[in-house]
This record gives C-alpha cells, sequence and structure tokens, in this order.
C-alpha cells in the first residue's frame, strides 16, 4: 500500500476577514456622520410687544378665491358670477402694489379662470403674489 506523508503546514499569518469586515464598518460609520450637514431656516421672531404690533399693523393681504362650481372667482367672502363684475371689482384694489395678494385655487378650479387671474396680475405687476396650494399626502 502506498502512502503519501502527511504534511501538516501551520499558516503563521493572520487571518485577515475580520480585520476587514471592521474596517469596513468604522468606514461606513464615518461617511454616515462626517457629512452630516444641519438644515436650518433663519427665523425672526420679534422680540418685544411693540414688534409684534407692528407686525399686525402691516397692510391686509388680499384673499382671492378661485372656485370649481359657478361662480367661480371671489374676494375675500364675496363670490363673482362674472369675470367682467370680478374684474371691476379687483382693480380698484390692485391700485396698491405693495398690497400682498394671496391666490386660493380650488384644486378641482378650472386652469382657464387661474391663467385669466393671473395674466391680470400680471398686467397689473403685482409683485407680492401667493399661490395656495393644498399638499398631498
Amino acid at each position: 500500500m502506498i502512502r503519501s506523508p502527511r504534511q501538516i503546514k501551520l499558516e503563521a499569518g493572520l487571518e485577515l476577514t475580520p480585520l476587514i469586515d471592521i474596517i469596513f464598518i468604522v468606514v461606513v460609520f464615518l461617511l454616515l456622520t462626517a457629512n452630516h450637514r444641519l438644515l436650518s431656516l433663519p427665523v425672526n421672531i420679534p422680540d418685544t410687544d411693540q414688534a409684534t404690533s407692528e407686525l399686525a399693523a402691516g397692510p391686509q393681504r388680499l384673499l382671492i378665491t378661485l372656485y370649481k362650481d359657478s361662480p367661480h372667482w371671489g374676494i375675500g367672502e364675496q363670490r363673482y358670477n362674472h369675470w367682467q363684475e370680478f374684474q371691476s371689482r379687483l382693480l380698484p384694489q390692485l391700485d396698491d402694489k405693495n398690497r400682498p395678494v394671496t391666490v386660493a385655487p380650488d384644486s378641482r378650479a378650472s386652469v382657464e379662470s387661474l391663467v385669466k387671474l393671473l395674466a391680470l396680475l400680471n398686467e397689473r405687476q403685482m409683485t407680492d403674489t401667493q399661490i395656495l396650494m393644498e399638499s398631498k399626502p
């Protein structure tokens, strides 16, 4: 019977797998924490009650509402059936260019109504206009 000599070689080297795992974990940890940016928005909070009253005494916002059903247009709580009537009531209120305007369209309102209104505001060069939008979950 032929026998091969058994040679047992003992490797005296280090096993690198656990070391590589630890290095990988440390690198991932450093990548996730090192570049973390703190996002913040500057907020101006009034220091005194007088500053609060000055803010409240500012120009009143003009609220323009667009509805799905007729009457389609509204200024504040008043609704108007026809564009000409709405426009004749709105134009005197748009004379003050510094008065802020808020447009609150119904999500199902016609786009034509919104485009007409935005064209009128652009024609009157209203710079402080805010359009309220409904957020969807």
